[in-house]
């Protein structure tokens, strides 16, 4: 199904792509994609494509909080409210890297210092989105933007945001099933989905 997905997007929006790449070749220049090391397994790396959406800086380290916001692009900021940002990852889903639902794959960084917790989370292969993504996807956002300093970032997200999405992906592992996946696709283009306690 990802394979079978991921060519019939990929020939209808290759125009979308295309207009994107001139927009940020033309208001930015280049590099047009941002290639970035993400975890496939706790020992397996792979790098993941996404449309460039931040200007260019020598130390870029860690997720992307408050202390980063100045260097989003007004292209940029279109790009992720949208998530356009992430059409290149079609390539990743084709080179089996990630699948279409899943957990976010992460940073060697966060495996590196939760290896017990992805060692469970990371058995499912990690994908564009998830339950975790649809779930706690603006909550994160929140709480990363009023951080003002990469050591803020760096400690709100290792103290609030990698526990609770770690939890969220497991609760989807176990209940995972084609027609969830479905459902968490049709949520995610309509950016909504509902959580029942269990």
């Amino acid at each position: 199904m990802d394979i079978v997905l991921a060519l019939f997007l990929a020939a209808v929006l290759w125009p979308v792509a295309l207009l994107v790449v001139l927009a940020i070749w033309l208001t930015d220049g280049g590099p047009v994609f941002y290639v970035a090391e993400r975890m496939r397994t706790p020992e397996q790396g792979f790098d993941l494509w996404k449309f460039r959406t931040m200007r260019n800086a020598q130390v870029n380290a860690g997720v992307s909080g408050g202390d980063k916001a100045e260097r989003v692009t007004a292209v940029g900021r279109f790009l992720r409210g949208t998530r356009l940002d992430e059409l290149p990852q079609l390539w990743n889903i084709l080179r089996g890297d990630i699948s279409f639902v899943g957990p976010r794959p992460p940073l060697r960084r966060y495996v590196e210092m939760f290896p017990e917790l992805y060692a469970e989370v990371l058995a499912s292969r990690p994908g564009v989105t998830g339950l975790a993504t649809l779930a706690f996807h603006r909550r994160e956002e929140v709480l990363l933007a009023a951080c003002q300093t990469a050591e803020q970032t760096e400690a709100v997200y290792v103290r609030r945001c990698v526990p609770q999405k770690a939890r969220i992906d497991l609760i989807y592992a176990r209940n995972r099933s084609l027609c969830y996946d479905l459902r968490l696709m049709v949520a995610t283009v309509f950016r909504r989905v509902s959580l029942r306690r269990r």
